[in-house]
């Protein structure tokens, strides 16, 4: 039998056949180039993790996730033509998710080494204080999980932990309370009324659960987390299990999503429903349709350009939407050592953006 084209296969996927005749189908959108360097971090500030925005002038706002306290870490203000505006030293500890609350005007912060949920107001300089609003408890591992075999066996995983709260991934709803997941405690919070609330505030465990914990690789369980647009459901990323999970928040159910999403790191949604994964360990965003379906790729690691700085994506952990561009972050964060990964080669860390394919 005779191969087909590349194009031929295309325009076949393309077309169903149902009772009514043919019908169009939703097309696999592939753009390996779509990653274009944003911006530069400044010299020895290192791994750029979260990233939010302020949709009403396009500031971007990124912080850095440095293990390495003599380095220090930053929370970094960009304009939305790429110019450092301020920089703001975190005391040190490595910062994960970043969330943006436009009615007061503030950036909320996850603190990794203290588990501390923190803001700022969004205009700061070196000088302004930032404020604690709460601080993530310690609840431990969450209970086992079985895996059914095809054999019709089971495995049982049993996570360890020593109650270390990994505060990761931060959303708001429209209601005020802001989510927030754990990576290590396999567990999803909620503070509410954050804006508002007497501090420190009270943080409330939504849900504790197996489905968000890992025994996988890179170590961190739920990451990522997005609401949908009638916010009846979180979308949450398992970074070591390589999905996308779903919850819920009626019965707060959680059930898998998607499948094979490598390095499943930050969520965010487009305005026309899909919901955008980085693929951390994929160098790559990956779009998800309302089943699932994987519908666009864009964005590939290219080697490493003269300057240092990563060509396209390079650990890409977490993205943001603003109008028609997506913000990622190229955390660029060797995880295995001994020069094994390109990582290790990187001089100077970007933020990368991307033009949203149309639907």
């Amino acid at each position: 039998m005779r191969k087909l084209t590349l194009a031929a296969a295309i325009a076949l996927g393309a077309m169903s056949i149902g009772a009514g005749g043919t019908q169009p189908a939703e097309q696999l959108v592939v753009n390996r180039n779509a990653a274009i360097e944003f911006a530069v971090l400044p010299d020895g500030v290192r791994y750029p993790e979260g990233i939010t925005a302020n949709p009403a002038n396009g500031d971007i706002f990124v912080a850095t996730f440095d293990n390495d306290n003599a380095s220090g870490n930053r929370l970094l203000r960009y304009s939305r033509n790429g110019q450092l505006a301020a920089i703001h030293d975190t005391g040190g500890s490595p910062v994960l998710g970043l969330e943006f609350d436009a009615a007061h005007g503030k950036v909320y912060l996850l603190s990794f080494s203290t588990s501390k949920v923190q803001r700022i107001r969004a205009d700061f300089d070196a000088s302004t204080p930032i404020e604690t609003v709460a601080t993530i408890p310690s609840i431990g591992p969450p209970a086992q999980r079985i895996v059914a075999n095809p054999d019709g066996s089971n495995d049982t995983i049993t996570f360890g932990s020593n109650g270390f709260p990994a505060a990761n991934g931060a959303t708001f709803a429209r209601n005020g309370a802001l989510y927030v997941s754990d990576s290590f405690q396999g567990a999803i919070f909620r503070i509410d009324n954050a804006a508002t609330c007497a501090v420190p505030c009270t943080v409330r465990t939504v849900a504790h659960d197996p489905l968000l914990a890992t025994a996988g690789f890179p170590p961190f369980g739920a990451n990522g987390i997005a609401l949908n647009s009638n916010e009846t459901a979180l979308f949450i990323a398992n970074t070591g299990d390589n999905r996308v999970l779903t919850m819920d928040l009626a019965t707060q159910k959680i059930s898998v999503f998607a499948e094979s999403i490598h390095g499943a790191d930050g969520l965010t949604f487009d305005d026309s429903g899909r919901l955008w994964v980085a693929a951390n360990q994929g160098d790559q965003m990956v779009a998800l349709n309302e089943a699932g379906r994987v519908v666009a790729k864009l964005g590939d690691f290219q080697g490493i350009n003269r300057d240092g700085t990563p060509n396209g994506l390079l650990f890409p952990a977490s993205p943001v939407i603003v109008g028609d561009w997506m913000y990622v972050t190229n955390l660029a964060l060797p995880l295995v050592g001994n020069g094994a990964e390109w990582e290790s080669d990187v001089k100077h860390w970007t933020i990368a953006r991307m033009k949203l394919p149309k639907r």
